[in-house]
Order: C-alpha cells, then structure tokens, then sequence
C-alpha cells in the first residue's frame, strides 16, 4: 500500500511511504510540481491512501496569508480527485492523539514533532517543514487497513 501524508502549508510537506520506504519533500512551489509529485507515486490508486491535514485560518493571520493557505490546501484536493487518490482530511488534534501528549507551546510542539518523526525514519532527513507530512504518512500506514475495509475507503472523503 502506498500510504501518502500532506501537511498543506506553504511551508509544509508531502511524505509518501510505499513498500516501506519512505520519501519526504518541501510542498512544491508550483501546482504542476504538486500534482507531478503525485502522479509520481500514483501507479495505483486501488492500493493507496492520503490523509491531507485539515486546515482553516487561524486568529492573528493575515488576509493575503489566509487566502494564500487556503488555496494550496485546494489545491491540493483538487489535485487528489483529479488524479483519483482515495483520501481523508484530518484535524491536526485528530492525528496528534496518535502519537501522545503535545506541548501546548507552538515552538516547542514542532520540534517534538520533528524529533518524533526523525525517531521513526532514522535514514531520512526530517525537517520543520516535513515533520508533520511524515507523521501524517505514517499515521495513515497504521489507520489505512482499517479505512479500506470500511464503505469510506471505497472513495473520495471529504470529512
């Protein structure tokens, strides 16, 4: 199973892991280089999987950096239905519980995070950026079976 993991920021990720490897880059700059990453790992939706974090503003943002948040998150939805990639969006506290306690610190919380991720994939380099996406990924490769077998693995989701 090709499990696939998308924390949407712009400054967030993508990891994909497939066959148990695991990749993790930056989220690209361009949608084409989105939806090319994608359609990379995309050799066969019947066995594959992306949990897409669920994101919204949040209070103190900025209106260009909202709308600009926002429409990569689109984005890459769009990108999943057009290509036919089986997804979930999942609230950050959602996954979060997974992997335990958090500090409620934003700073401190990343870096639990990356040290987290880093922990579980020794042979990659885990960053800010795509600490999350491989947890995310990660998260997915355990909940995956279990999302399959039930009626909503047999499409798109959209809660």
């Amino acid at each position: 199973m090709i499990n696939i993991g998308i924390d949407p920021g712009v400054s967030g990720g993508v990891a994909v892991i497939e066959n148990g490897q695991i990749e993790a880059v930056n989220c690209q700059d361009t949608v084409k280089d989105m939806a090319d990453y994608i359609k990379k790992h995309r050799w066969d939706c019947i066995d594959m999987f992306c949990i897409i974090e669920k994101v919204h503003s949040m209070p103190g943002q900025g209106v260009a950096s909202t709308f600009k948040f926002g429409k990569n998150y689109g984005q890459w939805l769009g990108i999943l239905a057009s290509n036919g990639v089986p997804y979930k969006e999942v609230p950050p506290r959602t996954w979060m519980k997974y992997y335990g306690a958090m500090p409620k610190d934003r700073t401190k919380r990343k870096n639990h995070l990356k040290h987290l991720a880093q922990s579980l994939y020794p042979s990659i380099k885990i960053t800010l950026k795509t600490a999350d996406a491989v947890l995310l990924a990660h998260w997915c490769r355990q909940i995956a079976p279990d999302i399959s077998d039930s009626p909503i693995g047999a499409g798109f989701i959209q809660k």
